[in-house]
């Protein structure tokens, strides 16, 4: 019976994906034991260490299928490790002998780091597929909405306006920014593992890199400059990450469920039948993929710590933080794929109320401009005075509810300087947005550089 909600009949599809799973599922693990084997007996042949006919035998077995789970889990919970248990089946299924070429100056870490490596590479292609995905609805969204005020808030407060087409384009240059880190990312943490039992290829007699060499080859994987058995940043680096673009579906998820608080009403999460719904209160609309993106990303930057205490390993080979990996690893690329996949659900068909966004920027009485008059009395008055009286009558709008324009306009310091008709244009929202439309252009105009 499952009991994690990644395995959860019910759950596992809202925090995971099918496809994340099966990377990291029991079979392509093995297959990627499996792999690493075959690929090291095809080097091995054509270095003329072991004879070609043994590679042959070895490759014509190094398939999922022909492994009896039930017996590997008898042998792994003997040995300790699934990587000898694998192996020894391997090595039992080749004809004459051959397969005691299996495994040939290797030992369970080159294996087990290898393989994991592979499976980040195939995770890292869904990760990358997901983040065009929400890269491309954020940048349909600043397009569609790039003149669409709405308030800018600072401290839960309304602060000055902004557009939202402004504010998915902030979103959308920190999604770019981590598909450079992806790139990035790749040539350092793609790198395979072959060193022997403490690193140094002694068992090949003066061929080691060669081997590794050719090895890496076949598996499409990076050739390390030295082995790296008890020094895993690259795979922390790789947690970490993944911790920054949750971090990032975290932010998105927690603006969207403030937007769509009753006392808001700005944006809505995708709607259909039921979507949201309360067991008492059939008026409730609540916020669903963002409450699960705000739980998924909490959990995978805790996880992501865990890969920084494994780096903390003893000498050469070590006791106990290789195996948090094992652990934790799959669960943050798993958790990952589940809050990028609610993200780009959530965006895809986000509802954007926009009379709604311009009600709420009329909710002060105009003191969401204040700014913008302080700087229109400026040059008139000094910025400091102006500061001094605009900020008087601010008050005096809490105080009386009147609108911010009909105070300025009874001014007498002030109608020396401004009409009724220019004081309207300084309090209309939409006349002070500053660089927001140039700023959503220029985000735009880098995605296809």
């Amino acid at each position: 019976m499952p009991t994690s909600l990644i395995d959860s009949a019910i759950f596992r599809d809202i925090f995971s994906t099918a496809a994340m799973r099966q990377v990291f599922s029991d079979e392509n693990r093995v297959q990627k034991y499996l792999d690493f084997e075959a690929g090291l007996a095809r080097a091995q042949a054509r270095l003329g260490i072991i004879p070609s006919e043994a590679a042959e035998e070895i490759c014509r077995h190094c398939n999922v299928s022909a492994i009896d789970f039930a017996k590997l889990k008898i042998q792994t919970e003997r040995i300790g490790y699934p990587v000898l248990p694998v192996v020894q089946q391997l090595v039992a299924a080749c004809r004459d002998g051959l397969g005691e070429w299996c495994h040939w100056g290797a030992t369970t870490q080159d294996i087990t780091d290898s393989a994991t490596v592979m499976q980040i590479r195939e995770a890292l292609v869904l990760v990358e597929a997901d983040l065009d995905g929400i890269a491309d609805a954020l940048a349909a969204l600043a397009r569609k909405y790039r003149d669409t005020p709405m308030a800018g808030r600072s401290n839960l407060q309304q602060a000055v306006p902004i557009t939202f087409g402004y504010k998915m384009a902030t979103l959308l240059a920190a999604f770019d920014r981590h598909k450079q880190r992806l790139r990035e990312l790749r040539g350092r943490v793609l790198v395979g593992e072959f060193g022997g039992a403490a690193g140094t290829l002694s068992s090949l007699g003066g061929r080691g890199l060669e081997v590794q060499a050719e090895l890496m080859k076949e598996l499409h994987l990076g050739q390390p400059a030295i082995a790296w058995h008890t020094v895993r940043d690259t795979i922390a680096e790789t947690g970490c990450f993944l911790g920054l673009i949750t971090g990032t579906c975290g932010k998105i998820a927690f603006d969207i469920k403030l937007l769509m608080q009753t006392e808001v009403e700005e944006l809505y999460e995708p709607f259909h039948q039921g979507r949201g719904s309360s067991s008492t209160m059939p008026q409730k609309r609540n916020p669903i993929s963002s409450v699960y993106i705000t739980a998924l990303t909490s959990v995978v930057r805790q996880q992501a710590a865990a890969l920084l205490d494994a780096m903390v390993e003893d000498h050469e080979r070590a006791t106990g933080p290789w195996e948090i990996e094992w652990i934790v690893l799959p669960e943050i690329f798993c958790l990952t794929a589940g809050a990028l996949a609610q993200t780009r659900f959530v965006l895809a068909g986000l509802q954007v109320d926009e009379k709604k966004m311009r009600a709420n920027l009329d909710l002060t009485k105009g003191l969401i401009v204040s700014e913008a008059v302080m700087m229109g009395l400026g040059p008139y008055l000094g910025r400091q005075y102006a500061h001094d009286l605009v900020y008087d009558i601010c008050r005096k709008v809490v105080a009386s509810g009147r609108p911010l324009v009909d105070l300025l306009a009874e001014n007498a310091e002030i109608k020396k300087h401004l009409d009724r008709a220019a004081l309207e244009r300084l309090c209309d929202p939409a006349n002070y947005l500053g660089e927001a439309g140039a700023m959503v252009d220029r985000v735009l105009a880098m995605r296809s550089k």
